[in-house]
């Protein structure tokens, strides 16, 4: 939605003075132009290349017209023709970059380049427009211009212009959402912000803090409208020993005895030999819905789109999304004369939301040539389904679909878990089998899967929201070798990871997944970094799962959350 932002109208004698006394980056670039850089003025160059692109396209028409009354091959060509061809390629060019870039400066710009973005031609403050999609993807560049030194300090003393600007956003003058791009500046514009925000509410928010971080890596991709940002600790359980590789697990959580208790499982695991883990399936999912006059014809599209004769089609159409999208399949369902189409493809190693949803735009925009009756309701239409409790996800998988599974001595159980198999089989079955089953539940068959996917999450830059389904999770306890040992499993069908875009590219959370060895993408062989980050997580859950039944057979979860889970401190000298 577009937002317009009003003039500010009046004057000021501290505005008016900056007007006529620009800051020296500024009257530095008024003085140097790229024009100044040619040997000859701008205006004469135009001209130049204009008449060269006239010449030279007039002789190259005038010789082909010769050549195709005498016969002769276009392909044929002398000296003169190269010339020529050389001469009408350069100019164009040069014309097209010329006034294309002038084109885009004219939609971009809102004011001359020797106004100041913040003062009119009266020498008051004045409204800045408010971005397109575009401008924000390319907000970046200016934050990156200042140093975050420079930028640190310039708060720590607001300054005189600063007050008048978070005035105006006060006002409803200034936008908000526009400062990073006008003043580019992104750590000045959080500040800023964050004090009219104070003012606004008339609460103080010291405790949230502001320096110390890197706004420009979230403009336009991961949070907008930035004031600060929270301090998370971040843990590491391990080593986990799984599939013969030892990973150290980072886990961002305010929850005590959750690393802890998970440590307390990989250790079991890891001294019992180490899991091992299997990925199913591999592919994200996105269903659009459409409506039609009838439901005949919502069938009719369903029988096209499920026709196997009909992928080899619709898959050259969705693969031009992406390099790395590869369509999987079509499901389709319907209710009345609307048409649900689960798309399902393969997304490298993205997460891959944005990558599936351009492919079924592709695909849809084909489909319209068929069937112009079609009348497409959302990109989403929940059928996908994201961020939601489902069936369709619990049955069918969604991202990746994990199988984890280890085996426990009988020692171990003993000696680090402090209870015995019989005890943990009989809990695992009564709680998260019977009682899940009582609750009700979807998906949730386990003790406590969501606390380590969302710890994991949170610590790797995942979308923290889609731990919903990436949490679904059915625990299950055996004994094997006459009761003696454990084999304990989870599966996992939709584990939503990626380890390129989002927040993975910020630089904790790149750490993070550095640390696991699955930072970035995989050139060799694309995807295996997200596949492997999804067993990781499978893993964890494998060891919170063993750690808190243990606790839970063996009475001890209350000592250890009194112990862990509660501050020592004397709170009643904190009270006013």
């Amino acid at each position: 939605m577009e937002v317009r932002g009003r003039g500010v109208v009046g004057q000021g004698s501290a505005a008016a003075a900056r007007h006529r006394h620009p800051p020296p980056h500024r009257a530095a670039a008024a003085r140097v132009q790229a024009g100044d850089a040619l040997p000859l003025p701008l205006r004469h160059t135009n001209l130049i290349f204009s008449a060269l692109f006239a010449v030279s396209l007039a002789y190259l028409m005038r010789r082909w017209r010769e050549k195709i009354r005498s016969s002769t091959p276009l392909h044929v060509v002398g000296l003169a023709e190269m010339l020529a061809i050389f001469g009408l390629i350069a100019s164009l060019i040069y014309l097209l970059s010329f006034f294309g870039i002038a084109f885009v400066q004219s939609i971009v710009s809102s004011s001359d380049d020797d106004e100041d973005f913040l003062v009119g031609s009266s020498g008051a403050p004045a409204a800045a427009a408010p971005p397109s999609s575009r401008q924000q993807a390319q907000a970046p560049a200016p934050c990156a211009l200042l140093g975050s030194t420079a930028a640190a300090a310039a708060l720590e003393k607001m300054p005189e212009e600063d007050e008048e600007i978070v005035a105006s956003v006060i006002a409803g003058k200034i936008p908000s959402y526009v400062l990073e791009t006008r003043l580019g500046d992104c750590r000045r514009a959080a500040g800023i912000r964050r004090e009219a925000v104070q003012r606004i509410t008339g609460r103080d928010i010291d405790g949230l803090p502001l320096d110390g971080f890197d706004y420009a890596s979230i403009l336009g991709q991961c949070c907008e409208l930035p004031v600060g940002y929270v301090q998370l600790p971040v843990g590491i359980a391990g080593p986990l020993l799984l599939d013969g590789q030892r990973f150290y697990v980072p886990m961002a959580t305010t929850e005590g005895c959750l690393v802890a208790s998970t440590n307390r499982g990989c250790k079991a695991i890891a001294e019992s030999g180490g899991a091992t883990s299997v990925v199913l399936r591999d592919g994200m999912t996105r269903a659009p819905v459409a409506r039609f006059p009838t439901a005949r014809r919502a069938a009719e599209l369903k029988a096209f789109l499920e026709d196997p004769a009909n992928f080899d089609t619709l898959s050259m159409v969705f693969n031009r999304s992406s390099r790395f999208a590869r369509l999987q399949g079509v499901h389709c369902a319907m209710a009345g004369r609307n048409l649900y189409m689960r798309f399902i493809c393969s997304t490298g190693d993205a997460m891959g939301m944005n990558m599936v949803s351009k492919g079924v735009q592709n695909v849809l925009d084909f489909l319209q040539d068929d069937f112009p009756d079609m009348d497409v309701i959302s990109i989403s239409g929940n059928f996908c389904s994201d961020k939601k409790p489902a069936s369709v996800n619990w049955i069918e998988g969604r991202g990746k679909s994990v199988v984890c599974e280890a085996v426990i001595k009988e020692e171990v159980v003993k000696k680090v878990l402090k209870t015995n198999v019989q005890s943990l089989v009989e809990l695992n079955t009564i709680k998260n089998l019977a009682g899940s089953a009582i609750a009700g539940a979807l998906g949730g068959f386990n003790a406590h899967a969501s606390n380590i996917v969302t710890a994991i999450f949170i610590a790797t830059g995942q979308d923290p929201a889609q731990n919903v389904e990436s949490s679904h999770c059915i625990t299950m306890l055996e004994p094997i070798n006459d009761g003696k040992d454990l084999h304990i499993s989870v599966t996992m069908p939709s584990i939503e990871v990626g380890t390129v875009g989002g927040g993975t590219q910020l630089a904790s959370q790149s750490a993070c997944l550095d640390l696991l060895g699955v930072k970035g993408a995989n050139r060799d062989s694309p995807g295996s970094n997200a596949r492997l980050l999804a067993t990781v997580v499978a893993g964890g859950v494998l060891a919170g799962e063993l750690s808190l039944l243990s606790a839970l057979a063996a009475g001890q979860l209350v000592k250890s959350h009194m112990k862990y889970n509660r501050s020592s401190k004397d709170m009643s000298k904190a009270l006013p």
